[in-house]
């Protein structure tokens, strides 16, 4: 990759001194206590309590956080700000109220807001009391005015969550790696969804085979029989989901030979279980084999 010659520092101070050096930290806490927490709620839906008289469902609705508070040792409440919080060893925290409705036989018998936990503030977020104070306000409460926030207070203490590079999830990632001079070539997603992610890699061999690393699976699968597993099972078929380019359908030849007589989506499904749970019976194989491709298999596109 080629330096640039254009002089970077300018656009970065920039951007420091109109958004702060904690604006990172502030967008993506406002972001998962405004829409993240309450995506991964909307993900559950619902729970199923199984009675033997009276089976019913609690099903989950909105989110909500009230303002940072503290139990005093006599049990009343009272609202914290961060310096107190630092100057008495507590933490900086709002409780997390959640919508729960009871329901039987499809109709709601009870609904409430329920305390399922704490949840830390970050300092100068939308969900802390300084947030948009004017200067004065601030040195009222003992703040610093220039504090930029983007840190929490556990117990007293200032602490800071340091941010990570990672891959872009859901998204194809195509490279080249050299291994014992052979060239492999290299096609990988990370997909997500709500509280789970997986990495599906497929590789192509010297050979020109392709074959896929999924998790849970100890050894690699071939890609056709990876496909046949999943519904399609005609050469044809696979080929024309691949592309409809002759001349790519052709790279698919090596692929098609490691098949070797797994035809059916049947065979491919037993393939697939005796490799991933071997040794087991042939009921608990299979199982294990639909549950890898149900979850383990690309999970943000569903199980269908």
């Amino acid at each position: 990759m080629m330096e640039s010659s254009v002089d970077m520092w300018p656009i970065i101070n920039d951007i420091l001194r109109r958004e702060g050096v904690a604006r990172q930290h502030l967008n993506s806490y406002n972001e998962f206590m405004e829409r993240g927490l309450q995506s991964i709620i909307d993900e559950v839906s619902e729970i199923e309590v199984e009675t033997t008289e009276y089976p019913y469902k609690i099903k989950l609705g909105k989110i909500k956080l009230q303002q940072p508070r503290i139990m005093e040792l006599d049990g009343s409440i009272t609202h914290v700000a961060p310096m107190e919080a630092r100057l008495r060893n507590l933490t900086y925290a709002s409780p997390v109220m959640l919508e729960c409705n009871i329901v039987e036989d499809g109709k709601i018998l009870e609904s409430r807001f329920i305390h399922i936990g704490d949840m830390p503030v970050m300092v100068k977020s939308n969900a802390c009391i300084l947030h948009n104070l004017p200067e004065p306000k601030l040195i009222e409460l003992g703040e610093d005015p220039k504090d930029p926030g983007g840190y929490f207070v556990i117990n007293g203490s200032e602490r800071v969550i340091v941010g990570l590079e990672d891959l872009s999830y859901n998204k194809i990632i195509v490279d080249a790696e050299e291994t014992s001079g052979a060239l492999l070539y290299k096609a990988k997603v990370y997909s997500s969804i709500v509280g789970y992610r997986a990495k599906l890699e497929l590789i192509m061999r010297p050979d020109g085979s392709i074959v896929a690393k999924i998790p849970g699976s100890p050894v690699d699968i071939p890609l056709i029989t990876l496909v046949r597993a999943l519904g399609l099972e005609s050469d044809k078929d696979i080929a024309n989901a691949v592309s409809l380019n002759e001349t790519i359908q052709d790279e698919l030849e090596p692929s098609f030979e490691k098949a070797g007589e797994i035809i059916t989506s049947r065979d491919a499904i037993i393939y697939i279980s005796k490799r991933i749970a071997p040794g087991m019976l042939e009921e608990f194989q299979i199982k294990r084999a639909e549950t890898l491709l149900d979850w383990g298999l690309l999970p943000h596109l569903g199980k269908n």
